[in-house]
């Protein structure tokens, strides 16, 4: 059997370009647009939250990029573990990794949590009298659905990611259209007075970007996936190129299409805004409609999300920083099953906090080690592995990199200080975990840097 078919370890390359990018796709229009509209609308002021629309399109381009160079080199199981274990360990070891995977025990329950939630809200519709305690039941509900429909073989999951693409895609359309056939410019475009003061602007401008990458969040799905793609090489850095044009593209037809129907100051209090906004053009059978799609779109979202999430912690097991168990495949399937079970249980346990809580805190956690240790670390790779081989290599370099790095720190700063705290805060933790653990196995700082250069290797080989 050859690699293309099955990698060493178990995993199948089976998924195409196409599944691909229907997993990515999937993960980053999910219940985003539905639920963030309001709140970006309230960090803006306004409809002048366009702008914090293609800002936030425009970081997810150019961390995109920088993906797509990592992703296309470096396809293994892990993502970001996998990159920053590589560029980091000439000077600290295994810290970045361990960092990294420290920091997503927090933050990929984070981003699951906000889709769970978001449904549970909209369900909210077929029950009027749902109380905060019944919405964060059904949150939790929908999690153990969703991992007893991943708990399978790799192959059915492409097969059901394509399926539930589809009905994100006709979600899509009967957004667009209702909006277009019902939009009124001067309703979308009613900006109040003062709206581009810079000082005002621009405050707003990091909150809103914040919101809105939140929403594009899910363009590098594939990349944890890579030893189950099918030529990787190409495959990774189109599929998160060419999702993040597809959504960014949906989602300012669907944002500003909204609010040139429903005015932005009734928006704004909306906690189902894709149901009202249907409610305005089509009636009670279009609210109907348009809600069980935006179910149906959410779990597409929360469903390929964790199925990327539990290859994480299975990568960090087998390169001896995790618990051994997380390393485990399924007997039959041949899937990180221990690592979806636990995602999936710290995912039902975030779903009782608030969301506009999780989304700060979940961008600030992310962007420190993860976001940022990844511009860091392609640069590192260049100059440390130039005879790495190369598939994709971001356009225009190093232009794309500094600029998002600039956003992230933008974006960071723009979260609070309560966000900020956290992510600190639950940095220095992971570091003194990390130390602890390192003395216990003879890792650095307490025992020599072991240098391995994988893909290098592999390069030279072939």
């Amino acid at each position: 059997m050859s690699q293309v078919e099955r990698e060493p370890q178990g995993l199948v390359r089976v998924i195409s370009l196409f599944q691909a990018t229907t997993i990515n796709m999937s993960q980053m229009v999910g219940i985003g647009p539905f639920i963030t509209i309001p709140l970006i609308l309230t960090a803006m002021g306004g409809p002048q939250a366009i702008f914090g629309w293609i800002a936030g399109a425009l970081l997810a381009m150019m961390d995109g990029l920088v993906w797509s160079e990592l992703g296309a080199a470096m396809p293994g199981e892990g993502g970001t573990y996998v990159y920053l274990r590589e560029a980091f360990q000439y000077r600290s070891g295994k810290l970045m990794p361990f960092l990294f995977v420290w920091s997503t025990l927090i933050a990929t329950p984070l981003i699951m949590s906000t889709g769970m939630i978001g449904m549970a809200n909209y369900l909210g519709y077929f029950w009027p009298g749902m109380t905060g305690l019944d919405t964060k039941l059904v949150a939790v509900a929908i999690t153990i659905i969703t991992v007893a429909l991943l708990y399978r073989r790799i192959n059915s999951v492409g097969r059901i990611t394509s399926i539930l693409w589809g009905g994100m895609i006709l979600t899509v359309v009967i957004v667009v259209v209702a909006a277009l056939t019902h939009f009124h410019a001067h309703q979308a475009f009613s900006f109040p007075a003062g709206a581009f003061k810079a000082s005002k602007f621009f405050m707003g401008l990091g909150a809103g970007m914040l919101i809105s990458i939140y929403d594009y969040m899910g363009y590098y799905t594939t990349c944890y996936m890579g030893d189950e793609m099918k030529n990787p090489g190409r495959t990774i850095p189109r599929s998160v190129i060419i999702s993040i044009l597809s959504v960014a593209a949906i989602d300012l037809i669907m944002n500003i299409g909204m609010i040139g129907v429903v005015p932005w100051k009734v928006a704004m209090k909306s906690t189902s805004i894709g149901t009202l906004f249907m409610q305005d053009v089509w009636g009670r059978p279009g609210a109907i409609l348009i809600t069980i799609l935006i179910l149906w779109t959410a779990f597409a979202s929360v469903y390929t999300g964790l199925l990327g999430a539990s290859r994480l912690p299975f990568n960090a097991s087998r390169d001896g920083l995790f618990f051994k168990s997380f390393g485990k495949l399924h007997p039959k399937h041949n899937f990180p099953h221990i690592a979806l079970l636990v995602m999936g249980l710290v995912t039902a346990i975030c779903c009782f906090l608030n969301l506009s809580t999780i989304i700060n805190a979940l961008m600030a956690v992310s962007i420190v080690v993860q976001f940022i240790g990844q511009v860091v670390a392609l640069t590192v790779l260049r100059r440390r592995q130039p005879g790495m081989k190369r598939p994709f290599r971001q356009w225009l370099y190093p232009l794309p990199s500094l600029l998002a790095l600039v956003g992230w720190i933008y974006v960071f700063y723009s979260s609070g200080w309560p966000a900020i705290e956290l992510a600190i805060g639950w940095t220095v933790l992971g570091i003194i975990v990390f130390l602890i653990w390192a003395k216990r196995e003879k890792q650095w700082p307490f025992g020599p840097t072991v240098i391995r250069e994988v893909y290098l290797d592999n390069s030279e080989a072939m």
